[in-house]
């Protein structure tokens, strides 16, 4: 193919800058359209799986994520007074997969993005509003009026994606999770946690985690069975949040009582039925606007950086860009759909309520053997890269 091909990204968030970031690699002009005035991310946390750092390695993109955040040490679940139910063995297996955790507050993410496309041109306050095909290049039309045009364009605008919604229909359903999430970032010392460590705590149809994201920083998330219509206007503020974790544990009150009011997040967590196909001719999804999923497993982020990895080098490999959009959706489907499909189900099995319930729950987990929890935990956390084009056979590793 003569001349260089040209990428459209819509959204500037983990998923699209990533994706900016690979198209580049394997030599695509690329711009990034946002549709918010300014970049700025929330205030919460992630985990930065091990897949998704051996997903970017298969095009030598390395972010540098330990420098930023905190590599997962130590992964404890406990019951809601603080009693042991697990240590999860997260660390023996990114240990033997030789990459490692990284757990990091969402701004830090961004920055490392930010600064990895940085010669990348990022327009900001362009919401997208629909998209043509004319030929073999895509059109997107902007609020205001504005168009534009490339070889190749990508829907990574997230939840509320406007390319979804062109592909899957205006009245797609949305999912909700049945609880509400209270989410915050604070400056935490504890004598009961540990540096490099996270720590899951459930109750009744309520969990709590503590997740070191480094430089003396705790990234902390709770949720609370809820129906959607009150959850969806729920405005209790960090004494509501207090009142929910009334009798737990001192680590968990004391995240709480530190965060700042203006600092807590409240969410209602949603996801959608899996969509197939994801796009058309120059056109595709990628991350959240493909495949929203709950928060359990925290791999939302991973699968994004996951899927502009394989987007990235079906393209590098294709003779065009339609059949290469054809190629990595093809090879995302079954993962994806796995983790969405997964994420769901151990959400509805840890938000346990009852004590019947909650009592299969704990013991499900206490008493499985090492081998089976190991053989749960492993392939997500694996990236099956050696089946990608243009990638060696220990792209995985």
């Amino acid at each position: 193919m003569n001349g260089t091909r040209t990428a459209i990204v819509i959204g500037a968030g983990i998923g699209g800058l990533t994706t900016a970031i690979a198209l580049r690699r394997v030599g695509f002009d690329v711009e990034v359209f946002e549709r918010a005035p300014e970049l700025r991310a929330a205030g919460f946390g992630l985990s930065v799986m091990s897949n998704a750092t051996a997903a970017l390695a298969t095009l030598d993109i390395d972010l540098g994520l330990e420098k930023r955040g905190r590599v997962m040490e130590t992964y404890h679940v406990k019951d809601w007074k603080g009693r042991l139910i697990r240590e999860f063995p997260f660390p023996e297996i990114t240990r033997r997969i030789g990459v490692p955790c990284v757990c990091i507050s969402r701004a830090d993410l961004l920055a490392a993005l930010l600064d990895a496309a940085a010669d990348i041109p990022v327009t900001l306050d362009s919401a997208a509003e629909r998209f043509e095909v004319a030929g073999d290049r895509a059109r997107v039309r902007f609020a205001g009026g504005r168009w534009a045009e490339a070889d190749l364009l990508v829907g990574a605008d997230g939840f509320n994606s406007a390319i979804r919604r062109q592909i899957a229909g205006p009245d797609e359903p949305v999912r909700d999770s049945g609880y509400i999430a209270w989410l915050g970032i604070t400056e935490y010392s504890h004598p009961r946690f540990a540096p490099g460590s996270v720590v899951h705590l459930w109750g009744d149809g309520m969990r709590f985690g503590l997740v070191d994201i480094g430089r003396g920083r705790l990234y902390w998330w709770g949720t609370k069975n809820m129906p959607f219509a009150e959850s969806s206007t729920w405005d209790g503020g960090k004494a509501g949040v207090l009142d929910a974790y009334s009798g737990w544990p001192d680590e968990v009150r004391e995240a709480i009582r530190v965060t700042p009011q203006e600092d807590l997040l409240t969410l209602n967590t949603r996801d959608r039925p899996f969509l197939r196909p994801w796009g058309t001719g120059p056109v595709t999804l990628l991350g959240d606007a493909a495949h929203p999923m709950l928060t359990s497993l925290g791999q939302g982020s991973a699968m994004a950086m996951e899927d502009a990895a394989v987007l990235a080098q079906h393209l590098r490999a294709a003779p065009d860009v339609p059949s290469g959009l054809r190629g990595y959706e093809a090879a995302r489907y079954d993962r994806t759909r796995m983790i969405v499909e997964a994420t769901r189900s151990i959400s509805d099995f840890e938000q346990s309520q009852g004590p019947v319930r909650r009592r299969v729950r704990d013991a499900y987990f206490r008493w499985m053997s090492h081998r089976n929890l190991v053989g749960k935990l492993e392939p997500a956390l694996t990236f099956p890269g050696a089946g990608l084009p243009g990638a060696g056979a220990g792209a995985g590793r």
